[in-house]
């Protein structure tokens, strides 16, 4: 995974964030030695979006072939989240 300090990226703007990612698909971005940040292209990041949106629907099918669900009305729905909280 790439680096960029804050100085270089104050410093040299965009350009830093492009350098980096040429050499990887993410970058660090840190703040006084400290790692702080992530950067990415917009590809990259619409990837990890769409997989997760596949493991939350994986997920719910998983919840649904099992059992675990229930199905009730909007008003049954809001008691149980007041009964909850």
């Amino acid at each position: 995974m790439g680096s960029i300090t804050a100085n270089s990226l104050k410093t040299r703007g965009v350009s830093a964030i492009a350098e980096a990612l040429t050499r990887a698909t993410e970058a660090l971005v840190s703040v006084r030695g400290k790692d702080c940040y992530v950067v990415m292209d917009l590809e990259h990041y619409q990837y990890l979006r769409e997989s997760e949106l596949i493991a939350a629907l994986a997920e719910s099918r998983s919840d649904l072939e099992a059992g675990r669900f229930v199905e009730e009305t909007v008003d049954e729905h809001l008691k149980r989240l007041d009964e909850l909280a």
